[in-house]
């Protein structure tokens, strides 16, 4: 299956038959954040492959209790767990204590799971902290038949933790986001392409750059992919990238002729 090892993989699909009726269970009975860590604890070890003494933790708690966990790998904090009844909705407030926390102690990420749902945030760090939710999991309608199920979970096993999986995958989710996607409509390289092919199909069209960028966003696209604050964050974010990419460019453009220089100056 992909990049997953066969033998994660192996784990993860007997993992899955082991815990999803264990979590349906759980969650009919109602039972407590205690319990439910207990679970919890035995998914990261027996699902997700963490060593259960030495990387999976209540030392970072943050209320006292022993239902919030971390991850810790080669002795540096990972990820920290947040965890709630089995049978409660998952709602972000839950997670914001955890982050602020996670934030604190220079940690990227928090996972807020009631069992079944695991939701994973990516801290932001700024001013005020904030999450990113990254990924979103139900595993009660998992199969481990299903190439992209156990693909998803991968990011959260140690070895995908191990190999950089998570950020990886935020990656691959930020630049496929609409938000993104949208910004990077409207940037000139696109809008060029897009003159030039229009051009190419009807001559007799003088079409402009800001006309094309005009009916994208009034007529084309809807309003909140172009207007708001992550339609605004994703444009700075094509900008920044695009201009770390011309100084790039520019760099290694000028490298060449300044060996020569470099070499006529030791003559």
């Amino acid at each position: 299956m992909g990049q997953v090892p066969a033998k994660v993989v192996d784990r993860l699909v007997t993992g899955l038959k082991r815990f999803q009726p264990v979590l349906h269970s759980a969650k009919a009975r109602d039972v407590n954040e205690s319990d439910t860590s207990i679970i919890v604890t035995d998914m990261l070890s027996e699902l997700f492959g963490y060593e259960k003494y030495s990387e999976i933790t209540r030392e970072h708690c943050i209320r006292g209790t022993f239902c919030d966990l971390a991850i810790k790998l080669e002795g540096k904090l990972q990820v920290l767990i947040e965890v709630k009844a089995a049978g409660l909705d998952l709602k972000d407030p839950h997670v914001k204590q955890a982050v602020d926390y996670a934030a604190n102690q220079g940690v990227d990420w928090v996972i807020l799971t009631n069992g079944q749902l695991w939701k994973v945030f990516k801290v932001i760090f700024g001013k005020p902290i904030n999450q990113e939710l990254v990924m979103d999991i139900d595993l009660s309608s998992f199969n481990g038949r299903n190439t992209a199920h156990i693909e998803a979970l991968y990011n959260l096993t140690r070895e995908g933790l191990a190999k950089g999986a998570l950020p990886a995958y935020q990656i691959q989710q930020q630049a496929t986001n609409k938000f993104f996607l949208s910004a990077v409509l409207m940037t000139d390289p696109v809008l060029d392409t897009i003159r030039r092919e229009l051009r190419r199909l009807a001559p007799e069209a003088r079409i402009k750059n800001e006309e094309i960028r005009a009916s994208l966003m009034n007529d084309v696209l809807k309003r909140e992919v172009v207007e708001g604050e992550k339609a605004d964050d994703a444009r700075k974010k094509v900008q920044r990238t695009a201009s770390r990419l011309l100084r790039t460019k520019q760099k290694s453009a000028a490298e060449p002729d300044e060996a020569p220089a470099a070499q006529e100056a030791e003559a």
